[in-house]
């Protein structure tokens, strides 16, 4: 049996820090599945198959590529891990900030299914300040996000969101 882990966010965009937290992660873990949650709730920059194929093509000359999976999942988080199977859930957390929400998320993962483990990994200092978010505001107000996305996504940034830049002059 392969230790699985699942790596869930939005990922609009997939960022460097992602990749690290990636990284890190296929250390400990044999395989790690990257799954984009489909939250109807949100209202994301890019669509499901746009950041599925960033993703792929982000990883795409990366070494330990066949070990990672990229998929979309609807529902609850936990009922997605053990379907697959996986034992555990993999995240990152950048600060203080990210501790409370993120240790909400895994007592009620837990509380919905014991077998699933949340493993906590703390975001490289290289990355620490940076978010999907933030890369997509530097993004609108003309900035640039060189290194801290592949080039793929830097390249669909700037196609998606270039009307937005030249509205601002």
């Amino acid at each position: 049996m392969y230790n699985i882990a699942v790596y869930p966010g939005s990922f609009d965009p997939i960022t460097y820090g992602h990749i690290d937290l990636l990284e890190r992660g296929l250390k400990i873990f044999d395989r790690i599945i990257i799954a984009i949650a489909a939250n109807p709730g949100k209202s994301p920059l890019f669509t499901i198959d746009e950041r599925c194929e960033m993703i792929r093509q982000s990883l795409i000359d990366h070494p330990e590529g066949e070990r990672v999976t990229v998929d979309v999942f609807h529902g609850l988080l936990v009922d997605y891990v053990q379907s697959v199977p996986a034992r555990a859930v993999l995240r990152g957390m950048r600060a203080i900030s990210d501790f409370e929400y993120e240790f909400q998320m895994a007592l009620m993962n837990r509380k919905l299914n014991a077998d699933v483990e949340t493993l906590f990994i703390m975001t490289g200092m290289r990355w620490i300040y940076i978010s999907s978010r933030i890369i997509k505001e530097v993004v609108m107000s003309g900035g640039s996000v060189t290194g801290l996305v592949p080039p793929i996504v830097e390249k669909m940034l700037a196609d998606r969101l270039s009307h937005h830049n030249n509205s601002l002059y």
